[in-house]
This record gives structure tokens, sequence and C-alpha cells, in this order.
């Protein structure tokens, strides 16, 4: 990391390090790092108006060129977003903002859905269909270094079974039913890419992370040691998974009353 000295949300002079969160705008901050210096990002930015984020807004151009800059080789961001609708028609933002991580050189290593398990319907007047997920869109920087797959039980894990195959005409494959008979199903299986959570509140901030969210991004991206960002660190539900994973962790929060929030949250792990 670069060391340079700034101007802390306390008015403390401090030199810029790790196990930090600061408040200041991403851009500025990310501007303090090495290139190629961090493992993974893990982070939602105020979107569409659906995250009203104390008044701020931000650069989504430059956040994005300063990402691809400091994320090392082999290294992951993953970027939880939604659309609004307006006017009778979804933004496309999210699709939209995709398109340009692709642009500067990300690879869409994964498109993953946030699966919302607990939904309060607001407007029984609307004409679609309630909002029930958010699109967790993987990036890379070359192919990852890490992928700690996270694995589910299988339905009939352990059990013997007969699948066989059908030729084009729908006839049976009698050469596979041999070698398919007795064949043992595995107990475990990677799982989808669709991952369901229920959000809990988080005192003083209007959208914080699932914690499970963060926690299983972090372990699927990086290893202990390893260093991950959130350069929109909200209430600091990424820095403390970071932490209780045993990661090192950094972050960036423009808004000094969440930053407050985010550091309480720390101390407790």
């Amino acid at each position: 990391m670069l060391l340079k000295r700034i101007l802390n949300h306390k008015g403390v002079i401090e030199i810029l390090e790790l196990n930090n969160i600061y408040n200041m705008e991403c851009v500025e901050g990310m501007k303090l790092l090495d290139d190629n210096s961090i493992d993974l990002t893990v982070t939602s930015p105020p979107y569409d108006d659906l995250r009203k984020y104390n008044g701020y807004s931000f650069d989504f151009e430059s956040v994005t060129k300063e990402l691809f800059r400091i994320t090392k080789d082999g290294g992951v961001v993953v970027w939880v977003v939604g659309d609004a609708t307006i006017k009778g028609s979804e933004t496309g933002t999210s699709f939209k903002q995709a398109l340009y991580f692709k642009d500067i050189g990300f690879n869409l290593h994964d498109t993953m859905i946030y699966s919302k398990s607990k939904i309060v319907p607001t407007d029984f007047k609307c004409n679609r269909y309630y909002q029930g997920f958010e699109y967790m869109f993987v990036f890379s920087k070359s192919k990852p270094k890490t992928c700690n797959y996270i694995r589910i039980p299988c339905l009939h894990g352990g059990k013997k079974t007969i699948s066989i195959n059908r030729k084009e005409d729908g006839e049976l494959r009698d050469d596979r039913i041999e070698k398919q008979k007795g064949r043992v199903v595995a107990e475990t299986k990677i799982k989808s890419n669709i991952w369901e959570y229920a959000s809990k509140p988080v005192k003083g901030h209007p959208a914080p992370f699932p914690e499970q969210l963060a926690n299983d991004h972090i372990i699927s991206w990086s290893n202990e040691g390893d260093t991950v960002l959130d350069i929109f660190m909200g209430s600091g539900t990424t820095a403390k998974m970071a932490k209780l994973n045993s990661r090192k962790y950094i972050g960036f929060e423009i808004s000094k009353e969440y930053c407050d929030i985010a550091e309480d949250r720390v101390k407790t792990v």
C-alpha cells in the first residue's frame, strides 16, 4: 500500500494502512493505493435512487478505472446492483455498467443473482411482479486466481442410481445401462449462482449487505491473508466478514455517519 498521510474522519492525520475504514470519497481513496494491490472487492454502489445514500452520488467511470488499476491480476470485483423502474421501464443501468467493466478490461466471470427471501409488498396496484432480486456481477482481471466454490448436499447423495441416456429418436441407449447401474451419487455438488438471503437491518443505514452474502463471496474469491476492499463501505459488513474470515480489509466511506456505524460494527468482531 502507498504510505500517504491523510486526514481521517475524526480530524486526525494518519498513514493509510490496512484494516481500516476511511471517511473518504472512494476514487480519491483508491488513488492512494498501489497498482495491483487488491485481491478482492465486494461492494454495492448507490444506484438509480433505489438506495438513498445521504445525498451522495459517485462517478461510475472513474470508479471502475481505478478498480481495474488496483485489482491484482487474477483478482475479482463483486458488484451488487439493481435497476429502478422509471416511467414504466426498467433503466437497465446494471447491464450498462457490466458492459463498461468489460470495455475497460475486466472479464465478466459470472452473472449471479441475490434472491431476497423476505419481500414485503408495498404497492398493491403495481402492474408488474415484485422485485425479488439484485444482480451480483463477478468481474475478474484475467482468470480468477482463487475459486473456493461453496458446495451443498446432493438430494440423493450416497444413493445408487441408474442414469440412462437416450438416442436422438428417444430410444434407450442399451450400451449405457450397464455402465450407469450402481453409480453412487456424490454427497455434495457446487452451489448454483443464485444465492438466497434475508437482509437484516442495521440501525442508521438504509441498505446493508446480508452478512452471509459478503461472507460467501469472500470465502469464494479470496484466501486467508488476502486483502478485501469495499469502496462503498456503508455499514461495514464487508470489513466485518473479512475480519471474521482472517482476511485483511480496507474501505472507503464518504458519509461520516456511516463510517462511524461501520467502525463500531467491526470493533465487535
